[in-house]
């Protein structure tokens, strides 16, 4: 793997780990035996890169931690002999790392099914939900199913749909947001609409219901870039409620109301169309409530 610079003056170490979903202290047991390069010379974790700078990432390093199952509650929507449709909680992690070594949803999948090995710290994940975005998320058995599962993801073959309650009163009843992401320059832990670095995001929204400062939307993803509708939804102006990153004042514990309502796909080895729909979790549901209270007063 090799990564070619955009930033300077900033330690390696720290750079990668803002990069990389790895810790920095693993970073810097692989520069030290040599497993990263700068410009094919090895360096010390203190090393300033510099724009432009070839970070290499060789391959074969033993990973940082052992992942092991755990008996965590798992709300299965489908499952066959291929692939696992799970309903994930809002709360939980989808793999290990930055930190989460354990209690992810990964760890949960091994204590209750084998899993694809085409990624050995994140074995069957084939997309990603943030921690704090419940609902749908598909997970591969076999390398067969995971290499195939992840180019219809990359071709956009796989319909996702989420339900989000965003801060603001939308006027419009649908459009289209097409807007690149790139991570932010000032804020390496945040992603932010920019032309710098950033690849290409498209999202679609339509309105489901207006409330009194708040507007419930139906949102349909054609790119899956990190914190994409998040990002998205604030660059417009309505930030998803009680966001912690990206959304300004005071929030819960829930984290943003966001939910993956709808996945349809065919299936990967039988072509078997497949759709599976969940409704947003109680916390989110009761709030709609108190919002529907307050309009009838």
């Amino acid at each position: 793997m090799q990564i070619k610079v955009q930033n300077s003056d900033i330690r390696i170490d720290k750079y990668l780990k803002d990069e990389l979903d790895i810790s920095r202290s693993l970073i810097q047991k692989m520069i030290e035996e040599e497993y990263i390069l700068v410009n094919e010379a090895p360096v010390k974790a203190s090393y300033n890169v510099q724009i432009n700078d070839l970070i290499t990432i060789k391959e074969g390093f033993v990973k940082e931690t052992s992942l092991l199952p755990d008996a965590i509650k798992l709300d299965i929507v489908y499952e066959d002999k291929d692939l696992i449709v799970i309903n994930k909680v809002s709360g939980m992690v989808v793999h290990p790392g930055n930190g989460n070594i354990d209690k992810t949803l990964v760890n949960a999948l091994m204590h209750h099914t084998n899993l694809s090995d085409n990624e050995e710290d994140r074995p069957g994940i084939v997309h990603r939900l943030d921690k704090d975005t419940s609902g749908l998320i598909v997970a591969a058995k076999n390398n067969k199913t995971h290499e195939l599962l992840t180019e219809m993801f990359k071709n956009r073959e796989v319909e996702k749909k989420y339900i989000a309650l965003v801060i603001g009163e939308i006027l419009e009843n649908s459009g289209t947001i097409d807007a690149p992401i790139g991570r932010d320059q000032m804020d390496r832990k945040k992603m932010t609409v920019t032309d710098k670095n950033s690849k290409e995001a498209i999202s679609e929204f339509k309105v489901l219901k207006r409330y009194n400062g708040y507007t419930l939307l139906e949102l349909n993803l054609l790119t899956g870039r990190t914190h994409q509708l998040r990002v998205h939804l604030k660059y417009i102006g309505y930030p998803i409620y009680n966001d912690p990153v990206y959304a300004k004042g005071k929030h819960t514990s829930f984290g943003q109301f966001l939910h993956s309502s709808k996945l349809a796909f065919k299936h990967p080895i039988s072509d078997k169309y497949l759709e599976f729909t969940t409704d947003v979790p109680f916390e989110f549901k009761k709030y709609l409530e108190s919002l529907e209270e307050l309009s009838l007063k």
